[in-house]
């Protein structure tokens, strides 16, 4: 079976907006505050251009209870980080407290990764600097801009899951 493509296009307007479209499900998303990019970077705070694949996801199990979707979905625990330190050996991987290198809560208390679904950009084959934590989650309030995701109301993200699998490629054009 094909996997399917989730098309991430620039919105009109803001370079922080873009339209994201699954077959004929089409919303509207947050990117990066940066917009997007061919040369991605650490802390560039813009979204990569490029094809990447669906690998698995992370859920706040007390906030969204089940999901409907093929994806491995992982239950949120308080000791889950994800390493944003390029010099560390855990670079752009998911880590465990206490962990004293830069790294990101997956936990948070802001509801962005209620639902966090992990995009292959510099995880399978990883270079220094070249961006960690590039995932699809939720989104703020106002649609503000991420820090280089690609971010979506719940009741889209709802919408889109049953749909994803791992494999499922995320092409930002």
């Amino acid at each position: 079976m094909k996997p399917s493509t989730i098309v991430v296009r620039p919105a009109p307007g803001r370079k922080s907006r873009a339209i994201v479209q699954l077959g004929a499900i089409t919303v509207p998303a947050a990117i990066g505050r940066s917009g997007r990019t061919v040369i991605k970077r650490e802390g560039d705070g813009a979204t990569p251009i490029a094809s990447m694949r669906l690998i698995s996801g992370f859920r706040r199990g007390e906030r969204n209870g089940r999901l409907a979707t093929p994806l491995p979905i992982r239950r949120i625990r308080g000791d889950m980080l994800w390493c944003d330190q390029p010099g560390n050996a855990s670079y752009n991987r998911l880590v465990r407290a206490p962990f004293d290198a830069s790294h990101e809560e997956m936990r948070r208390s802001d509801g962005l990764y209620d639902v966090c679904l992990v995009m292959d950009w510099n995880i399978s084959s990883r270079a220094r600097n070249r961006g960690s934590a590039i995932f699809f989650h939720l989104i703020r309030p106002g649609y503000e801009p991420t820090a280089g995701c690609v971010a979506v109301s719940l009741a889209d993200m709802r919408r889109l899951l049953p749909h994803l699998r791992k494999g499922t490629i995320v092409r930002v054009l």
